[in-house]
């Protein structure tokens, strides 16, 4: 009796290690559903790839054609625009260059909020005005969709390598929801609050990178006029308390590291133009809240001149080479 009692035990157990395996399962299967994205660019594009890579099903759209081939090889839908996009998908995320190209996207004749159904997940990891991100929230809201904005840090290079840092702001309640896809492309996901809050963490973050390449540049292209060589100074600074990312990780200095786009003519990267509208966004931010910026300002305008001067299109790291040809600011 006692064998019949524990051979019923271990079937019952059996069974429901069997009934539990099914649910996860599918759930693992749902949750693999297909994901849109917009905006294939030199972030967007790694940031799809990656998606791809753990098993999503891709339904892309970009405004530039040719930006859409790689992914496509790769098994992507392709798309004609955002609204066809999120017709299809009930997640999607956005990777876009400035506030209005998220207004166009988000709100414009072909955008995404002219078909998205009830329910989706909208997050957007532009890097613009808190109060567009609200905007844009306000206007999801309104026919039954979420709308988060998680803008990144890291660069190109953590795109790729798939260890971005996003901050997200929106209901915490769907934070998880937007974490499983946010960790596909980054090993930090942080939630800072509400809609709006990780655009301020991610302004905060550029004007102190800005300051902090620009401060690097200047240092680097002193030492060199003294007489240093710059592998020596960097190896010093990167061992000293002047350290920072911009020295030990992304140092502007052609020659001295490889892999950054200093060793590449300052091609791809961040450009500096990226650069100077997130200052700006930065300084009416400052106005707003009667926070004084100073070095948050000069910056702006040195990397402006930059953008003036035919340094738009370059990796914002290149203010190396923008101090070493203008002798008389």
């Amino acid at each position: 009796m006692a064998a019949v009692v524990r051979r019923s035990g271990n079937l019952f157990l059996k069974y429901s290690n069997y009934v539990r395996h099914r649910v996860v399962s599918s759930r693992s299967m749902a949750s693999k559903a297909q994901v849109g994205f917009i905006g294939l660019g030199n972030m967007g594009n790694p940031m799809a790839k990656n998606l791809i890579k753990n098993g999503y099903p891709i339904i892309a759209s970009d405004i530039f054609p040719e930006s859409c081939k790689e992914i496509q090889d790769l098994g992507a839908q392709i798309m004609d625009s955002p609204a066809e996009v999120a017709e299809r998908a009930d997640r999607v995320i956005t990777m876009l260059p400035s506030s209005p190209n998220v207004i166009e996207v988000y709100t414009g004749p072909n955008g995404i909020l002219k078909k998205v159904k009830k329910g989706s997940l909208l997050i957007d990891s532009s890097t613009i005005d808190p109060a567009i991100s609200k905007e844009m929230a306000k206007a999801a809201e309104k026919i039954g969709a979420m709308f988060m904005d998680a803008p990144v840090s890291g660069g190109v290079g953590a795109a790729r390598a798939g260890n971005l840092t996003f901050m997200v702001g929106g209901l915490e309640g769907e934070f998880n929801a937007a974490k499983e896809l946010l960790s596909c492309m980054g090993n930090n996901v942080v939630y800072c609050g509400e809609v709006g809050t990780g655009q301020a963490a991610k302004l905060c973050n550029n004007m102190l990178l800005a300051i902090a390449m620009i401060g690097t540049a200047e240092t680097m292209n002193l030492g060199i006029r003294l007489g240093l060589d710059p592998k020596l100074l960097t190896k010093i600074v990167n061992m000293s308390s002047g350290r920072c990312w911009s020295s030990d990780t992304y140092n502007p200095v052609p020659g001295v590291m490889d892999g950054v786009p200093s060793a590449n003519d300052y091609q791809g990267g961040f450009a500096a133009s990226l650069m100077a509208k997130d200052l700006g966004l930065v300084q009416n931010t400052a106005t707003n809240t009667k926070t004084p910026a100073l070095l948050g300002s000069l910056s702006h305008q040195i990397y402006r001149m930059m953008c003036a001067r035919g340094y738009a299109q370059k990796d914002f790291s290149s203010v190396f080479q923008f101090l070493r040809e203008e002798e008389n600011i």
